[in-house]
Formats: structure tokens, sequence, C-alpha cells
């Protein structure tokens, strides 16, 4: 339960962030007065919210016509942030149009753009991130060159954070970098700006599923200053890591860091950050299945969400709402919650959301033992998957990762070229006298000996660069638990196995088809929870390698995903398809597996398929559609007891009739005799001691 609450998280920091920075400089002594007060009150404002916004509210009652302009657009950019975090919502946004309005009446550019570019926040709470892009589109082409480094850094945030919404997650990386890079620009609070950018880019990491970046990403804005102590500002970096640890199945630390990131919210007057502490907890519960304490914090969340009129997590604390009645049987009156909130966000075009809740619905569903019902909702989780999560994401955030890098190397060599340049002017302008000139050329053979050794370690670094870069690659195309390799990889051979399947290797097919074998742990949930998520993962371990073990060298074994796995066997005999298919469930199942203190016996259940299928052409029936329906056989072993595997031998009667049931219910396809099933039972029940 991550994707779901980091989308109010992230749109909250980079929200915060429209009141971090004093807009424009200070043109004339007698305003420094006025810009001292507001910036006190700005650094007061990352401690103690309530007062901060107590004071400019004061300090505004005093200002007038007569006031200079600057100061009036420095106070109302930064009342707009006070506002926000003390959960008044309404006075923000008012607050943004009277900033607009005094921009506009004063044609103050940077202003007018400050002021639309919060505007787009908005949308993006309204749940219209594509039409926040538009918006920020149109101030990016009107933006004019000599544009602030502030309103910059401003845009390319706002960028990141609707980016992330709509799921384009190597679009939002790189808007965040370029943000995180202009704050080397800014006159004033660079080291507080960074921290903040650093904080959006750790929230982005855990969302492209990589915790250990996330919480790397935090420590790292924690060890820039002691401002990244500042109660506002630590709390979101609590928050982040909260997530993160959430995402590694520590759940004790994710619930601490939860808890300290609300003491910290209601002690500093932060209303709108509280309610998503709130959630967070309330997540937290979800996950360990403390339904009650769930469904307390749910409450407690959307009322608190409720009176401060914030939409988004509104619809969160329903998700977390009907999730947690759903856990204690009263589950259409959390069906009915959950699906409003979905409804909503795909009108919206907020697909990253909708999908991460899809998810969980279908998790429900299984939980429930509704399997017609989980198999449905994964279907549409899929579909929304594959379109979020596209193979050549990795490689381009990655890409994007090192550009970023390249470019902060490149800059350190330029600097350091113009100071040797500055240096050799200055020896020659002074060569007068021959003392002088021996003095410069032995400053000239030093800085030689100097670029010479900074040669060197630039040679050593890019060997590394190059090393972690292998290693990345590596990684990219293997799942780091088990060494397996993983979906990414998986979708790439197939891409080039279709482009020859019709042409060149038709008639070496037909006789020996290639095999897919879905696989999935019974009870996985059920080892996690009693045993603990180490033995969990002794036993995906343990599992992987009895796996390899019984598959041909040829044969590829992959993590498809959790306790999930997939075997493709190319040119497989059809008649000792279902041998395979025993082999593979005797080794898993037929020894038991010690996980931890104790040794079990771990069972799967398979669907299996041939592909090509039946003589049905891969133009109508390609792998992706036959694997879904060995995912619905996987299903059908699951029904009926697991310890089993169910296969799809051919069709009996014409393809045209029989592919739409195929597709969309094999159940109903099986039991009309429309195909031939071939059930092959696992392993016998091992008699084992209860513990070792």
């Amino acid at each position: 339960m991550v994707n779901k609450k980091l989308l109010a998280i992230v749109r909250l920091c980079a929200f915060t962030v429209l009141g971090v920075m004093l807009h424009g400089q200070i043109a004339h002594a007698n305003e420094a007065l006025e810009k001292e007060k507001i910036a006190s009150i700005l650094t007061l404002g990352d401690s103690d919210n309530s007062e901060a916004l107590k004071r400019l509210l004061a300090l505004k009652e005093q200002q007038s016509a007569a006031t200079p302009v600057q100061i009036r657009l420095e106070t109302l950019e930064v009342l707009v942030s006070l506002y926000y975090d003390a959960g008044k919502i309404k006075s923000s946004e008012a607050t943004i149009n009277e900033l607009l309005a005094l921009a506009t009446a004063e044609k103050d550019t940077d202003g007018i753009g400050i002021a639309n570019i919060m505007g787009a926040y908005k949308l993006i709470d309204d749940g219209k991130p594509q039409e926040a892009i538009d918006k920020l589109n149109l101030i990016n082409s009107s933006l004019q060159a000599n544009a602030s480094a502030e309103l910059k850094m401003r845009l390319n945030s706002a960028m990141g954070t609707a980016s992330y919404v709509l799921g384009n997650f190597d679009s939002s990386l790189r808007y965040f970098l370029e943000a995180l890079r202009l704050t080397d620009e800014l006159p004033t609070r660079k080291v507080e700006n960074r921290i903040r950018r650093l904080d959006s880019i750790a929230k982005l990491y855990i969302s492209m599923k990589d915790p250990d970046k996330a919480l790397a990403t935090v420590d790292e804005a924690l060890e820039i200053s002691p401002l990244a102590r500042a109660p506002k500002i630590l709390a979101s970096l609590s928050l982040s890591q909260g997530i993160a640890y959430a995402n590694l199945n520590q759940d004790d630390k994710a619930v601490e860091a939860y808890k300290r990131a609300l003491k910290i919210a209601r002690e500093a007057g932060m209303a709108t950050f509280e309610v998503i502490c709130l959630i967070d907890i309330s997540d937290h519960y979800l996950t360990t299945n403390e339904y009650k304490k769930a469904e307390e914090f749910a409450r407690l969340s959307l009322k608190r969400a409720e009176a401060l009129g914030d939409k988004v997590s509104i619809e969160i604390a329903k998700i977390n709402l009907g999730f947690s009645l759903a856990g204690q049987g009263r589950v259409a009156n959390g069906v009915e919650l959950v699906n409003g909130v979905i409804h909503d966000f795909l009108q919206s075009g907020r697909k990253t959301d909708a999908e991460s809740v899809i998810g969980e619905l279908a998790n429900m569903y299984e939980k429930a033992g509704m399997y017609k019902e989980a198999l449905a909702t994964l279907r549409q989780q899929q579909s929304l998957s594959n379109e979020l999560f596209s193979a050549d994401r990795s490689k381009a955030v990655a890409s994007l990762q090192e550009q970023f890098n390249a470019k902060q190397r490149q800059k350190q060599i330029e600097l350091l070229g113009k100071e040797n340049a500055l240096k050799d002017a200055d020896i020659r302008n002074h060569s007068l006298q021959q003392v002088i000139t021996m003095l410069g050329a032995m400053v000239t053979v030093m800085v030689g000996i100097f670029i010479y050794l900074l040669y060197r370690r630039v040679q050593r670094v890019n060997q590394q660069l190059r090393e972690a870069n292998s290693q990345l690659e590596f990684h990219a195309i293997r799942d780091p638990l088990t060494g397996l390799y993983n979906r990414r990889s998986f979708v790439e051979l197939m891409k080039t196995r279709s482009v020859q399947f019709e042409a060149d290797r038709r008639e070496e097919r037909e006789g020996n088809p290639d095999c897919l074998i879905l696989l999935d742990i019974d009870h996985f949930k059920h080892i996690n929870d009693t045993l603990g998520h180490a033995a969990g993962d002794a036993v995906l371990i343990q599992v992987a390698q009895r796996l390899r073990k019984v598959v041909r060298d040829t044969d590829m074994v992959l993590r498809w995903g959790g306790e999930e796995f997939l075997v493709y066997s190319p040119k497989s005999n059809p008649s000792q398809i279902a041998g395979l298919v025993d082999r593979v469930l005797q080794s898993v199942g037929g020894t038991s597996i010690v996980a931890g203190d104790h040794e079990v016996q771990v069972t799967m259940t398979a669907g299996f398929i041939s592909l090509p299928f039946s003589d049905i052409s891969e133009l109508k029936l390609d792998w992706e559609k036959a694997l879904q329906i060995a995912d619905m056989a996987l299903y059908l072993g699951k029904a009926n007891g697991r310890n089993r595997g169910y296969g799809i031998a051919k069709i009996m009667v014409d393809s045209e009739s029989a592919l739409p049931f195929l597709e969309e219910d094999l159940a109903a396809a099986v039991s009309s005799g429309m195909v031939e099933l071939i059930e092959v039972v696992g392993p016998a029940k091992l008699d084992l001691p209860a513990s070792k």
C-alpha cells in the first residue's frame, strides 16, 4: 500500500516548496527591514507553522498600497504555503488569486509565472494532472530568457510532480533532477531547496520500486545540513523513510517513522501533513492485518481530510477505509468505497494510483476466496501495468541519472580549466624578470602535473563507472533476490522470437512448440505472516534453485513477480509437457525446505500451455494471450485445491468460436467441452516435525 499514499505526499512535498524562498531581489535599502522580517517568518515556518502564519498575517495587515510591490509579492508567496500546511486550503487558493492579480497589475513576469505554477498544483489537487501539464507547458513556452533560477526551479518541480501523477516516471525524474541542479543558482535558501528536491526524488524512487535508493537519497538530504532537522523538513523526510521501510517489509521501522512524522506535524501546526501521517499509519495496520486499528485511523484521517476539504486525502482515506471494512468481512461495503475512488482516478487520468489500488483490490478478492472477481481485477491491473512500466523505462531512468552525473563532472573539469587559464595569463603578464619567468615555468610544470594526476583520476572514475554500468546491466535483467531472469528480460526475448515465427520457423515449431508454465507458491502469505519475511525470502531462493535444476539448460526460468515464477521451455515435445510440469511440482514440493528454524513443505500451483497453441497462428493468439490463458488455468488450479497443474492441451471446436471464451472465461470453455484440460497432481503431503 505504497503508491496511493505517495500521491498525497509527493503532492504535499511539491506544494510546500511554494513558500520556501523569497521572490526577486530587493532594489532599495529601505526595503531591507521588511525583507528581513519575511525571511525570519519563513525560517520560523520550518519549525512552527501556526506561529509563522500568525506573524505573517499581522505583517500583511500593516501593509498598504504604499508598501513596495516586491515586499507584497513575497508576503503573498510565503502566505500561500503557510495556509496550505495549516490545512486552510481555500485561504491558500484565494491567496494565489490575490498574488496573480497583483503581479499582473504590476507586470511582474516572475510573479505571474509563480502564481500560475501554484494554479497548476491546484489542478493536480483537483485530479486534473493533464490539464496541469498543459498549463505548465504554456508557462514554459512563454518563459523569458532572463527568467530567474527560482522560477525555473519551481516550474521543473511542478512538471515533475504532474508527470509523476500521470505515471511518467522517467519524465518526472528528469524534471526533478533539473530542479535539483537549479538550486545551485538560487540567491538564497539553497540548502533548504536542495533538501526538498532530494526528498521529492526519494519518493519518486519508491514508486519506481527502488526503496534502497530512496533511503540513500533521504540519508543524503539529512547529511547536507542541520537544516534538514527543521520540523517541517524532517517530517517529510520521515514519511519518505517510512514508505521505503514499508516497501522493504521492515514494518516496525515504518510505523515508527510515521508516528514520528505525525508528532512533528501536530506540534508544528501542519494540519494537511497530519492527515497524510494518519493515512500512512492506517496503511501500516492494513499491511499487518490489524483491520480494526486500520479502520480507526482511516476514519480519523477521513474526518480531518473532509474538514480541510482536501480531495486527494479524502480519496485515499476512503480506500483505506474500504479495505479495512473488507478485511473485517464487510466486503460489499468495502468494495463500493474502493471502486468509487478507482473510477475517479481513471476518469481524471491518474493511472499510477488506479493501478496500485486495483492490485490491492485483486489481492483482497483472492483472500476472500472470490477468484472470479480476483481474476477480472488482475486483468484490469495487468493492462494498466503494461502501459505504465514499459521495458525501456529502467534504461531511460539510468541514462538520465548518468547524464546528470556526467554534466556535474564536466562542470568541475571546465571550472578547473578556467582556473588554470587565469593562472597562465597571470604568469605571462609578470614574466619581465628572469626569476619570475622561472617561477612561472615552475608553476606551469606543477599545473601540468596536477592536470595529469586529474586526468588519471578521471580515467579511474570512468573505469569505475563502466564497472557500475555492467552491474546495472546485469541487475536490469535479473531478479536481485533469486538471481533468476526478470519479466523485462522475457519481454525482450519475446520481441525477437515473434519476428521469425511466421516466416522462417513455422514448420519447425509446429512439431515442437514452445511451452509456457506459470507457477505460484501456495499459501506464501501464510509463510511470511507466521515465519517472517526472512523465512519467506529463504523459500523464494530455494524454490528458484530447485526450478533451475529440474529444467533443461536451454529452458528459461524467471521470477515473474512476488511468489510467481515462469518457465519458458522452447521446442518442447508436446507429449512430454505434462511430464515436465510433474517434475517441476515434485522438485519443489517433494522434499521439505528449511526456512529459519522451521522445516516446511512448499507446494506450487501451475497453469501451462503450448505456443503456438493448437495450430492457431500467433497473429491471433500471441504469447501474451497464451500467458493470460495459462494464468486462468493457474487460478482454476487454485480454486480446485492447489498443489496441481492445469494445462490446456488443444481446442476441441473451431478456433474462431473458442477463442473469445478462452480469453475471457476459461472455466466456461472447459465445462462446455470446447477445450481439452490436462491435470497434473502435485506431491503428497509430507510428515514433517513442527520445527528444527
